[in-house]
């Protein structure tokens, strides 16, 4: 597989067309399996055919149980300069019930051992609107991170995928739904803790103190071109996406012969549009009405300050001047404002 990844890279060296490299996500799966002399050797490869910026931020997503102390005493000898790690939960059966793979003890001890290793670059991810998570035990999971003092949080409603065990189980109705008025109130009773905690929601799902937000989801959500390697990985040059092929025997086999096995949508105007109004809306830095207009036409950004003023008059949306912002109202009803101010083809 890293063979395969390495010969990627190579195939795909001239996707961006801006070689400079502000950061690098090992991300989807489980990357924190890989060893420390692994991640460096990738680091190396993407480092021999893109300039890989000295203050890049390199992430690493990791599990608590894969984050043992030699684990991460290795990884301090890699470029690795940030760890997120996928908490979820401080409750023994909460993480049970998820089906995790470590326990509560495992958790905490985790990012205990990430500061202890000199690490200060550290974000966690906690899941809310599940039914074992009553409102107590939801503000001892935000007060708990937030003793630990990691300068970024992200937190996500719990969704339910079609195929899943979970999803069977509601439809037998051996399990409860998902309650979409607990997950509205635990998802503002987050952003009135971290807020008076000192932490900037810049993201709809992210927290930062200030001069820790992530660069990497930044420029995700700024519309930055970034390059996916591996099976599964999504591409974006501005202009188009692609995703690899999710099997890894047939990713490997066809990078083996020189070829990368993707799938392609080209994006029309509209679509990239919409996708502009969908992740500009999600953040801090809002939807700029006069970018629109440059990039796309002076009729859609007018179209645009139409369709926003119904949001405006409700208070969901503050707009000052052509800068679009959601409130904390609007941050509950984000995804129905995106999707009313979509344009159709």
């Amino acid at each position: 597989m890293l063979r395969a990844m390495e010969q990627e890279v190579a195939l795909q060296s001239h996707y961006l067309t801006d070689s400079r490299i502000e950061s690098i996500y090992f991300g989807g799966g489980t990357p924190s399996l890989l060893e420390a002399d692994e991640l460096s050797w990738l680091v190396d490869t993407v480092a021999h055919y893109f300039d890989v910026q000295p203050d890049a931020e390199i992430t690493i997503e990791a599990n608590p149980d894969d984050l043992s102390g030699q684990k991460v005493a290795a990884m301090r000898h890699t470029a690795i300069n940030r760890f997120s790690i996928g908490i979820q939960s401080f409750f023994e059966e909460d993480l049970r019930w998820m089906n995790r793979a470590h326990n509560a003890i495992e958790a905490a001890e985790a990012i205990q051992r990430v500061q202890d290793s000199g690490y200060q670059n550290i974000t966690a991810d906690l899941i809310y609107g599940y039914p074992l998570l009553t409102d107590q035990k939801w503000q001892q999971n935000i007060d708990q991170l937030l003793d630990f003092g990691i300068p970024h949080v992200s937190a996500y409603g719990m969704t339910i995928e079609p195929q899943t065990a979970l999803a069977a189980f509601i439809r037998k109705g051996k399990q409860s739904p998902m309650d979409e008025n607990q997950s509205a109130a635990q998802f503002e009773q987050l952003m009135e803790r971290l807020a008076a905690a000192g932490y900037e929601q810049y993201e709809i799902s992210n927290f930062a103190r200030r001069g820790h937000y992530a660069r990497h989801n930044s420029n995700y959500w700024k519309g930055v071109p970034y390059l996916g390697i591996g099976p599964s990985a999504h591409s974006f040059d501005g202009h188009s996406r692609q995703w690899n092929v999710r099997n890894n025997a047939r990713y490997i086999q066809a990078v083996q012969r020189g070829v990368i096995p993707y799938e392609r949508e080209e994006l029309t105007e509209l679509d990239r549009l919409n996708e502009y109004i969908m992740t500009s809306l999600r953040t801090v830095w809002g939807m700029d009405l006069a970018y629109v207009e440059r990039q796309f036409d002076t009729a859609y950004s007018e179209k645009l300050r139409l369709g926003l003023q119904p949001f405006v008059s409700e208070g969901a949306v503050s707009l000052v001047g052509q800068i679009a912002t959601l409130t904390h109202r609007g941050k509950l009803l984000a995804d129905r404002i995106a999707s009313e101010l979509f344009f159709d083809e």
